[in-house]
């Protein structure tokens, strides 16, 4: 498609656009009486308007039947609440509903997996990932080598790009694993690398690994409901995410996991377990002996927070009405008209570059603007306009236009609000 950089080109596209009428079932921050520029779903996704609706259902039942709604009402039971979401999550992450399940949050989920696929030996100890991983998954890595008794700068394999360049290439990835083969328990990337915006070859990524012996597992933060993902098909091990961001189910709410179906019924994978993940069937005998259920719903602790997984249940409803192929399908021409309307403003004076791969296969619906100079200045005045982006240190506006709810014209008006800020600078 040939882009315009014009306000009549952005709303034909909009006309165009079969997603278009989905902006209206989200609600937006309001900037001087009208809707803000939101381009930060890569942070917080915007509330779905049925989202009231839905947390509101769960609260009749508290009122109507108190401790009997896990067992009395036609539609989902708390004793039943985490199956739900079942289906919804296996669409958008190609998966299987047994190999899903909503629980915790990211990196608790994190840890819990460690437990049974990060199994060091004297032998085989690494772990390779994405240099400048979100700081959590570094945390993480930490804190689980120093209790299994090892040395971070020794056990963890930081793959970084090449001189000179921002995003990884699929080969130094791969020949890593190869050349750590005999030593590495585990690969564990980001889908979607946070700063960056790059989208990992995962496929690729768990070829190799499991080629060398070792589990492959990924922190889907960034792409779950943003990048259309088959866990099952590219034989993932295990990955977790947040519903939060793209999937747009309330600040800080409920993460989830998956775990590949090969792994559905070994129940001598070591894990943590807790009440919730024991056989549904003699849970309330409250005997010992943990008997794990079957698939990712074996890895549950206790049972889920109704309130706000019910935001969740709302969410996921609008993805299983529109479908990741109409989502990625958007999402491709959205961010195409943006990367265009970036490059377009830059032109030949070289004020900022997209550090996110050009490759539409290789990114999702985040461009990273790396600013060469006044790049704070020039996000306040984005601030002061009514434009919601998200700044990273030390020099890069992340800007991600969600195909739920972000229009071809809110790219239009972003270009024209930055255009105005670059002219003040000078």
């Amino acid at each position: 498609m040939k882009y315009q950089n014009t306000l009549s080109f952005a709303q034909t596209l909009d006309e165009a656009d079969p997603l278009h009428g989905w902006r209206k079932e989200f609600y937006f921050p309001q900037h001087k009486g009208a809707n803000a520029l939101y381009f930060t779903g890569n942070s917080l996704g915007l509330q779905p308007k049925r989202a009231r609706v839905y947390v509101e259902e769960e609260m009749q039942k508290w009122e109507e039947f108190a401790v009997e709604g896990h067992f009395l009402p036609k539609k989902n039971p708390w004793l039943k609440f985490h199956e739900a979401s079942k289906p919804s999550l296996a669409g958008v992450l190609g998966a299987l509903p047994l190999e899903v399940v909503a629980m915790n949050n990211l990196t608790v989920n994190l840890h819990l997996l460690m437990v049974s696929f990060y199994q060091p030996t004297a032998q085989r100890f690494k772990i390779i990932c994405e240099a400048g991983a979100f700081p959590s998954d570094q945390y993480m890595f930490e804190s689980q080598f120093k209790f299994h008794g090892l040395d971070p700068e020794e056990a963890l394999i930081e793959v970084a790009p090449r001189d000179g360049e921002n995003t990884l290439r699929t080969e130094d990835i791969i020949e890593t694993i190869e050349k750590h083969g005999k030593e590495l328990t585990l690969v564990l990337f980001g889908g979607v690398q946070y700063y960056t915006g790059q989208w990992f070859d995962m496929e690729s990524i768990t070829q190799a690994g499991h080629k060398v012996g070792a589990y492959v597992g990924f922190d889907l933060a960034h792409a779950a409901g943003n990048v259309p993902v088959q866990l099952h098909d590219w034989d993932v091990d295990f990955a977790t995410w947040c519903s939060y961001k793209y999937l747009n189910s309330g600040p800080g709410n409920v993460s989830g996991i998956f775990v590949h179906e090969r792994h559905a019924h070994n129940d001598s994978l070591p894990r943590f377990a807790g009440w919730w993940g024991h056989n549904e069937k003699e849970r309330f005998l409250m005997k010992k002996g943990f008997q794990p259920m079957p698939g990712a719903d074996g890895w549950q602790l206790s049972n889920g927070n109704i309130i706000s997984t019910a935001a969740h249940l709302a969410s996921l409803e609008i993805f299983d009405e529109v479908g990741m192929p109409a989502i990625r399908e958007k999402s491709l021409q959205l961010t195409g008209y943006l990367e265009f309307i970036i490059q377009e403003l830059s032109g030949d004076r070289g004020l900022f570059e997209i550090i996110t791969p050009s490759d539409p296969s290789q990114r999702g619906a985040q461009l990273s603007i790396f600013f060469h100079k006044n790049g704070k200045s020039l996000f306040d005045h984005l601030i002061a306009n009514g434009v919601i982006g998200d700044w990273r240190e030390p020099n890069v506006i992340r800007i991600a236009p969600a195909p739920l709810y972000n229009s071809f014209e809110d790219v239009y008006q972003f270009g024209q609000i930055l255009s105005e800020a670059i002219k003040q600078q000078g």
